[in-house]
């Protein structure tokens, strides 16, 4: 699949990765790529992100299950396979992250997931997080400064979905899409 923006030469994207302090393999992705064609937007972007990334507070494991159910809820290819090598170098078993396909019915996930993905379904529809969800929560994250950066890495992810299908940032050559097993959610983009 190409891209509807045309990505910025690798040696480019380099050296603008290097300009704002990120680690080398992050530039020589398809989504860096193409947000290289805009550097100032280029650098706020990844500055949230590498923070999110890099110098989170919030759970990692509880991170990764929201992340990658905002790729499958939205169909996001390149977030769901991104995400997929991310959350399972961290640790989280395979089938914890597969889980998040059907997280009301699985017997895998803690109370402290559910309630992340709870939050976070109720954000895709378009609403509010649910005062009775919240509290649910707030049992699992009683940090303020863990709960603000757990709102803000939902609306990132939620961005970075929608950027990556709007403008149909393909996966990198020779990465296999929607790992492990290739399902694709209804709704994907094509």
């Amino acid at each position: 699949m190409t891209g509807r923006v045309a990505m910025v030469p690798l040696e480019r994207a380099k050296e603008l990765g290097a300009e704002i302090g990120l680690p080398a393999p992050m530039t020589t992705r398809s989504a860096f790529r193409t947000l290289a064609n805009n550097p100032p937007l280029l650098k706020a972007v990844f500055g949230q992100l590498s923070t999110l990334l890099l110098h989170n507070t919030f759970d990692t494991r509880l991170r990764e299950l929201m992340i990658m159910r905002i790729g499958w809820v939205t169909g996001s290819v390149y977030e769901w396979t991104q995400h997929w090598r991310v959350a399972t170098t961290a640790g989280i078993p395979p089938e914890d992250v597969l889980a998040v396909r059907d997280w009301q019915n699985s017997d895998l996930l803690s109370a402290a997931d559910k309630a992340i993905l709870q939050a976070t379904d109720e954000s895709l529809a378009g609403k509010t997080i649910s005062d009775a969800t919240w509290a649910e929560c707030v049992k699992h994250i009683p940090d303020p400064a863990q709960q603000v950066e757990f709102i803000v890495a939902m609306g990132n992810w939620t961005m970075f979905s929608i950027l990556l299908r709007n403008l149909k940032i393909p996966v990198e050559d020779g990465v296999a899409s929607w790992p492990p097993d290739g399902l694709i959610p209804p709704g994907a983009e094509g």
